[in-house]
């Protein structure tokens, strides 16, 4: 449904008129709304029996009817004007800023920058004429250890990822719960663990008795994200017509099997899209299951409790919410009820009570990499530089689990593939300590 900003402003008119009548006709209307500052009434109202009390709190009433319909009128403007906001230099300029952040030295953000204010006013041209067109994705397959096919938008496009995003974030943010960690500031993987151990303490009470935890996978997540549910819930908190359409030709950029189905891996707007899309199970798990202590990140979601019994009965009715809303449905094979002493898997450790683990693939995984650093490093593809980052990469990573005994292995491997080497970044930690 549109609105226009003068229809909101005559409905703000008419709300007015009407409690100037109504104040005519309780007899204090002064032919305007200004209010002495001592409240002092006339010889009329004081002949119609009307007191002050009285007066000062219906002036009082009309003063807060007329904000409210003016704080009405205005927020309705300003979800209407959001294709503007988007459009504006500025939000370009921002995007870009945040589309470039880690990758300056990359060919492709070089080439843009090269005529960077005729590349973002030709984007912004395109943007208020409608007839931009996001350019066909790269795709390419990534196995790590599990293999997934990832898309990679244009530079260019990226940039409008971002700019959508600038505008729309604040709209969705506040409707997030708070234990939801993917994508999000002040969010992440880090936190949703800190957020694990808090809820294994509560639910067990400090491990007095038995901690069920429900884990659960959403099957082909990304792949069948259906996009016409996923418009509709946006138009809970946009009007503006032009951001929908836009967003639909962004979601059409991705060819899939199945027709307005899958969104991209690697997009901006997929990874806050599919927060939103999900948001609608926060919202069934908190409010209708009333479930204390749920957490998710991304399509990953765990939830504790001291009954198995609850637990099975949580999974079976969010499994036909899914079905019935967003048409998802749990992994038969990923979505399991275990107690915590067992050991849940989730996101990348390996938790028990008192204390994690990484995952053995982790473990694999880094022994493989130092591995073929020592290869690549033989035929000069790569510097002792680079390995050491690689190494120290997962060791910052590995130090929130259990690990020291690990962690002393595993350099001391890397000591042996590179021996007598010294990285610049362990000269400057010996140099700044002397």
């Amino acid at each position: 449904m549109k609105y226009s900003r003068d229809s909101d402003e005559a409905a703000v008119h008419s709300r007015m008129r009407g409690l100037q009548l109504r104040a005519a006709w309780l007899g204090c209307n002064n032919d305007n709304f200004n209010i002495n500052t001592n409240n002092n009434l006339d010889n009329n109202n004081a002949a119609r029996g009307i007191t002050q009390p009285k007066t000062r709190t219906y002036f009082s009433y009309i003063r807060r009817s007329y904000i409210n319909c003016l704080q009405k009128s205005q927020k309705m403007n300003a979800t209407n004007d959001l294709y503007e906001k988007l459009c504006t230099y500025e939000n370009l300029e921002l995007a870009w800023q945040k589309a470039r952040k880690h990758k300056t030295l990359k060919p492709y953000v070089k080439e843009f920058e090269k005529n960077l204010k005729t590349n973002l006013c030709a984007l912004r041209i395109e943007l208020l004429l409608f007839s931009y067109r996001p350019r066909p994705l790269e795709t390419f397959i990534l196995r790590d250890p599990k293999t997934r096919i990832i898309s990679k938008s244009d530079f260019r496009d990226r940039v409008i990822h971002h700019a959508i995003c600038n505008i729309i974030e604040p709209l969705f943010e506040k409707t997030f719960i708070y234990d939801s960690y993917a994508n999000r500031k002040r969010k992440g993987v880090l936190k949703a663990i800190a957020r694990f151990n808090v809820f294994k303490r509560k639910s067990s009470r400090n491990n007095t008795r038995t901690c069920f935890i429900l884990k659960a996978d959403i099957r082909h997540y990304f792949d069948t994200v259906d996009h016409n549910i996923l418009i509709r819930i946006l138009r809970k908190k946009i009007c503006d017509e032009r951001l929908i359409k836009l967003i639909e030709i962004i979601l059409s950029n991705h060819k899939t099997a199945e027709h307005g189905k899958g969104m991209p891996l690697g997009n901006l707007t997929s990874q806050f899209f599919a927060n939103i899309y999900l948001n609608e199970l926060d919202q069934y798990v908190k409010h209708t299951l009333k479930a204390k202590y749920y957490i998710r990140y991304v399509d990953d979601f765990v939830i504790f409790s001291d009954s198995h019994e609850i637990l099975r009965v949580h999974q079976q009715n969010i499994n036909l919410f899914l079905k019935n809303n967003l048409l998802l449905e749990l992994h038969p094979d990923k979505s399991k009820i275990i107690p915590i002493k067992k050991g849940i898997t989730f996101l990348g450790f390996r938790n028990y009570y008192n204390h994690r683990l990484l995952k053995k693939s982790n473990i694999r995984k880094i022994r493989k990499k130092l591995i073929d650093a020592k290869t690549e490093y033989q035929i000069n593809k790569l510097t002792y530089d680079d390995a050491y980052n690689i190494f120290e990469g997962w060791s910052a990573h590995s130090r929130f689990a259990n690990t020291y005994k690990l962690r002393k292995t595993m350099s001391n491997m890397l000591e042996q593939l590179f021996p007598e080497k010294t990285a610049s970044k362990e000269i400057d930690k010996w140099l700044k300590i002397k």
